[in-house]
Order: C-alpha cells, then structure tokens, then sequence
C-alpha cells in the first residue's frame, strides 16, 4: 500500500518519526476501525483517526444532532442539529481528511448485528454511554479477537482501558462481572459532564488505535487509566484477566450474544406503553398548579442548579440527593405531584416516599421537558 505525495505531505510529521516513518503510515493506511457512537467520545476519536492516517473508519449510530450536544460532541455544529450523526461526522471527516474512507451503518447497535459489523475492522472502539452496549461491544470483541478500546465518562472524571484477551488482557467483564441496577449510575443527560472531559478520553482512546495498529509502545491492555479533571489528576488501576470471566476466563459460559438489555435489568419498551397509574401528564401539573384549592403540592426533585436553569412557579424544591433528610416537610396525607427533569428521578423519590407512608404520590411524566414542549416553551430546555 502506496501514499501518494499528496498524503507524503500531509503526514510529513509522522513520517519523520523513527517509530512511524513510511512503513508505519502505510500500516495506519492499512488499518480499520469501528467506531461506536459518534457523540462526546465518537468526535475526537474519528476526528483524530482521520488527521492521522486511518485508512477507513466506520461509524456506527443512529441518533441526530440535539443543541444539548454542542457543548462536547465537537464532530457537529449548529447547523447540523436535527441531521443524522453518522451524515455530520461523515462530512466533518471528510473536510478533515478525503482520503479516508468513511462507512456508515446508521443503525442502533444490536445483538443482531454486531457480530457483521466488528467482524470487517481490525479494532473497535467503545465511545457509547450506556451500559447494555458496552456489554455488548466487549463480547462481539472477544468473540472475534477484536481489540476493543474503551472509554467513559461522567461529570468530571473519566476512564479508559484497552480490553484485548488476545494480547493478554481482561476484558470489560473481568471488571466489571455484573452491571449496576438500572438507574444506580445516572446518565450525563441527568448528572452532566464538562465539555471538554470527552476530547481528553476520547484523544486517549485514539492514541491507543494509533498505537495499536502500529505495534509500537505500551498500549492500556491490563491497566485501567483514571483521569480526573477537577483535580487534574491521572491514576492507573492494573487489570488482570480473571479465569473465571465467563467470557474470556478458562471456561467461558458465554459463547455467544444474549439480550443485553435483560442483562442489565432494563425491561423492553412496548411499541404503546401502558398508561403508568403511578403518573399524570403535565396537564395535570398545570391543572394542580392553576386551582391551588385542589390541595395538590408539586414538588420539584431536580437540583438546586437545574432549578437554577428552568423552573415552574408554583413548585416547591426538594432535590432527591437531599430527599431522605427533608422528607418531613413534606405533608404525608397530602397529595403530591412529584416532577424532574424528564420523569426517572421522580418515580425514584416517589419510590423512596411511598416507603416513607406517602399514600397520595404521582410522578410528571417528561418532567419539565415535557412542560417547556406542550405548555410554557419560555421555560428553557436542557
């Protein structure tokens, strides 16, 4: 595989490196990588891989650009919100780099397809937020002797580790055997993330492709990197594979995908929910809110910041990290509406009240998202 003088000129600086030189640009050339997702994580990694060399990145996703993206998901602009992802990055790869060839699968990664996808690329990289598809990744990657590069992140701290049992290593079972229960870890849609956490993992998780498929230096196989930006701080935490992984351990009782849904505890979602009897809709927020004789308390369990940011007149703050020492002022024979952000927060607080004697609770359903979309679209959405 030949570079051009057009791709002599632009990797000039690689190629001047004893340790890249000619034939390690041509083995960037050569190489392929999936990309799962295409947000926080997805950006800098496709973005990065491209500038270097990559022969051909594939690009797995099947969300659009939402404004709330801006802030970290670098591949997507302001004129991108509402279009396909997969088409964005494309673009913005494309502008960065047309010699590299871009696949897109603008698809949900599934138990169906996974094994198709990961078994055309040479490595896999992790750059997905929830916890049925990291599963899922890991086990396509160990089925199929991918090497698969991992990332994460939340608020200000972030991970990344290389899972490869064929280079020796663990794999993300070794660490991690059992999910959390469902909702245990909220998602950065609920607990935030610092814009610029992701370019740092996700320059990590890129540095470990490049090296990967340049055979050179020490890559992350066996250590797991811990990064806290407050702080500014960098740890590292050495992984062993586990023999009784049953994924990649002496005897391995996976040896194939399952649902990874069920195993993570979250239940499939019907085409046509069935009507919650633990929720009413905002209309009836608003209806409590305007006839305040009906005696119905709305009670607003987000934080203090997030009530900051958008709020309901008429509602009353009680942040559920702050629930199970406040619940007393609460009038537990009186009915109350309970509303968050979008309805998984106070379903957890009604939970939590209803073992408290709380006989009269109901949650909003879409929480306040739901209000600024179908009653007041001056109350701002984040």
């Amino acid at each position: 595989m030949e570079l051009s003088n057009d791709e002599i000129r632009r990797y000039s600086r690689h190629l001047i490196l004893p340790e890249v030189g000619m034939a390690g640009q041509k083995k960037l050339k050569g190489a392929s990588v999936l990309c799962i997702g295409t947000g926080g994580l997805g950006s800098p990694i496709s973005m990065y891989l491209a500038a270097a060399g990559i022969g051909r990145i594939g690009l797995v996703d099947f969300d659009v650009v939402d404004f709330s993206n801006l802030q970290r998901q670098i591949a997507h602009g302001t004129d991108d919100v509402d279009r396909s992802k997969v088409e964005s990055a494309t673009e913005t790869i494309n502008s960065i780099n047309p010699n590299v060839i871009v696949d897109k699968h603008e698809v949900a990664f599934t138990s169906e397809n996974a094994m198709a996808l990961v078994s055309d690329y040479d490595i896999v990289v992790d750059g997905t937020d929830n916890f049925p598809t990291r599963y899922l990744t890991n086990d396509a990657c160990v089925l199929l002797g991918k090497p698969n590069v991992y990332g994460s992140i939340f608020r200000f701290d972030g991970q990344a580790s290389v899972f490869a049992p064929g280079l020796g290593g663990p794999c993300y079972r070794c660490l991690y055997p059992e999910p959390p229960p469902p909702g245990m870890v909220p998602s950065c849609a609920e607990g935030g993330v610092l814009g610029v956490l992701p370019g740092i993992v996700g320059c990590i998780q890129a540095t470990e492709i490049i090296k990967l498929a340049l055979g050179k230096g020490d890559s992350l196989v066996g250590r797991l990197l811990i990064f806290n930006a407050l702080e500014m701080k960098f740890r590292e935490v050495k992984l062993r594979r586990d023999p009784k992984c049953p994924l990649c351990g002496d005897k391995p009782t996976v040896t194939e995908l399952i649902d990874y849904n069920q195993f993570c505890g979250i239940p499939d979602q019907p085409e046509e929910p069935d009507e919650n009897p633990d929720e009413v809709d905002v209309q009836e927020m608003k209806r409590a809110l305007d006839n305040p004789d009906l005696g119905i308390a709305v009670v607003d369990v987000r934080e203090a910041d997030e009530f900051e940011i958008a709020k309901v007149e008429g509602t009353t703050l009680v942040p559920l990290s702050q629930i199970g020492q406040r619940f007393t002022e609460l009038d537990a024979n009186q009915t109350i509406y309970l509303h968050c952000k979008a309805g998984v927060r106070s379903l957890k607080a009604l939970d939590f009240l209803r073992k408290q004697g709380f006989k009269y609770l109901k949650s909003v359903k879409g929480g306040i998202s739901a209000w600024s979309e179908e009653i007041d679209p001056n109350v701002p959405k984040y």
